[in-house]
């Protein structure tokens, strides 16, 4: 099943710790290459403590074998690994943040996951890097595609290009 990953972070060598999640979600069972990957951006850190640093952003898409469910207790197996705790607060900085934004048509509503992803199209930082990837991607229960609800979002300097090679 074709799936999309959105990945931050705004602790220690943020741009290391993209590529070390990149790399172990490309390492697990069941992940088939080829994998497709976004530029990497650079997004304030908005709601977060006072000082924190701000976030590289970036979105990958790949085919995954088993279950939208599987795939989520693995991406959350590797932010543990990561330094990632699990109990954490809501907007508060972290090492990794790996968040399933779709998986196939599959449409969910559940309380651990929710498919797609249901505040990305509200977010500049997720919907910029997937658009990279997929412009015309029509989200299930979705009539817009992923360019079209970036247009729809309001004009903004906060997301910013650091590097399209990672």
């Amino acid at each position: 099943m074709r799936a999309g990953i959105a990945l931050g972070s705004n602790l220690g060598d943020r741009l290391r710790n993209l590529r070390q999640a990149r790399d172990r979600i490309c390492a697990l069972d069941g992940t088939r290459r080829p994998i497709s990957q976004s530029s990497v951006y650079e997004t304030a850190a908005v709601g977060c403590e006072p000082g924190a640093e701000n976030f590289y952003n970036a979105v990958i898409e790949l085919d995954f074998a088993g279950t939208a469910q599987a795939f989520l207790d693995s991406l959350q197996m590797i932010e543990r690994s990561l330094g990632r705790k699990r109990n954490y607060a809501r907007n508060v900085s972290r090492t990794i943040d790996l968040d399933l934004l779709y998986f196939a048509e599959e449409e969910r509503a559940g309380p651990e996951l929710q498919l797609p992803h249901p505040r990305m199209r509200e977010r500049e930082f997720v919907l910029r890097p997937l658009a990279d990837l997929a412009p015309d991607l029509r989200l299930p229960g979705e009539t817009a595609s992923v360019r079209e609800l970036l247009a729809q979002l309001p004009a903004s300097d906060l997301v910013k290009c650091v590097t399209r090679e990672w």
